[in-house]
């Protein structure tokens, strides 16, 4: 493969055009174990309608449409739930996906996309976004990723959208930057920060100098595999062996087979806290990770009570609660605050909001004691 990233031969001209192809990755390959029980396998986190009356997934292609066409568009997930997506969004192809064997973290899913895009276009620019965020000034958002588009395009820089911080959150991972713009909306990275504790989250705050960690990111296909090649050497010998057999009949088996060597490895520690060519666009539009039911709750829609409530539900002397149910029998919650109930089919919540990261837990530990009822009804 040379001294370069897959696909790129010893000799080839670094050089950009000067109006690069854009494309859209959208990272989709989990369950959501955190939002069980609405989210099982057969009913993944991705296609739960949690806000607008659509899909998380739904509203992600939404909001990246006007800015990079669904043609340019892929979804990287694992091969069951394609045909999920396809059920829930008939205007996907087969062309919209890039499969996993299975999920290992954020750096090899996104190698992963950079190879194929590579193989498709040796230029591509690529926008990585979650598929299970809520931004609410999508307009805003676009401009800023334009932004980052344009340092790519300008400076061969890999960027990170950050978001301005509006209270001392300590579930997020944080960014310091230097106050002084590269060229217009574009910040030198100084260092990224794990989720921190309360004290500290807002001593972040205070200083100025950090953003929320968004986890999305803008860099050519070339960029990136030439990081992963300078910081990840065992994950790039990895995709070099995928390379190899793209579009061969024994790419689903290289593919595994390479899957199963690879360490589990997220884009921000085997990457972006190593490089030394990092940037950061500050976002100022309102954004959230949701990443669990006390943050539905938060961005819900409430009643006095400051319940958020959906289906047949009853709140009797209950306060600052997400109560949910899809069945025809009634839920009651009596004398009881700050707690999430969710019932459905597959299974009965209840916990304290402040202990919704459990909830995994309980989700693993359910389909472990006696399955899931997907398993039921395959």
């Amino acid at each position: 493969m040379g001294n370069g990233p897959p696909g790129m031969g010893e000799n080839q001209d670094d050089t950009k055009p000067g109006s690069q192809m854009h494309y859209a990755v959208i990272m989709a390959g989990g369950i959501g174990t955190r939002f069980w029980p609405m989210s099982t396998p057969r009913r993944p986190k991705q296609l739960l309608k949690l806000f607008r009356d659509k899909t998380m997934i739904e509203l992600t292609l939404d909001r990246i449409t006007p800015l990079i066409p669904l043609e340019r568009q892929r979804i990287v997930t694992v091969a069951e739930q394609i045909p999920l997506f396809k059920e829930a969004l008939p205007q996907l192809t087969d062309n919209n996906f890039i499969v996993e064997p299975f999920g290992r973290n954020t750096a090899p899913c996104i190698g992963l996309a950079a190879l194929h895009l590579q193989e498709e276009d040796p230029e591509a620019v690529m926008v990585v976004l979650p598929a299970d965020h809520l931004i609410q000034d999508e307009e805003g958002f676009r401009k800023c990723l334009q932004t980052g588009i344009d340092a790519v395009e300008s400076k061969d820089a890999i960027v990170t959208l950050g978001i301005q911080p509006r209270r001392p959150e300590t579930g997020y991972g944080y960014i310091q930057f230097e106050a002084d713009e590269v060229q217009d909306g574009l910040h030198r990275v100084v260092t990224f920060a794990e989720k921190p504790n309360e004290a500290t989250a807002k001593r972040f705050i205070e200083s100025g100098e950090f953003l929320w960690n968004s986890g999305i990111y803008i860099w050519s296909a070339r960029r990136i595999l030439s990081e992963i090649e300078d910081f990840l050497p065992e994950l790039y010998v990895a995709l070099d062996n995928i390379q190899l057999c793209i579009g061969k009949e024994d790419e689903r088996y290289q593919t595994f087979s390479a899957y199963n060597s690879i360490k589990p490895i997220s884009i921000d520690y085997g990457v972006m806290e190593r490089t030394q060519n990092a940037y950061v666009v500050r976002g100022v539009f309102d954004w959230s990770d949701v990443g669990n039911w006390g943050e539905v709750w938060r961005l819900s829609q409430k009643d006095e009570k400051k319940n958020a409530t959906h289906g047949k539900v009853l709140a009797i002397d209950s306060s600052s609660s997400y109560i949910y149910t899809d069945r025809e029998r009634p839920v009651a919650v009596v004398g009881l605050d700050h707690v999430v109930v969710v019932s459905t089919a597959d299974g009965l919540l209840v916990c304290p909001l402040e202990d919704v990261q459990k909830v995994r837990e309980a989700a693993e530990e359910s389909f472990r004691l006696w399955g899931n009822n997907d398993e039921k009804k395959a």
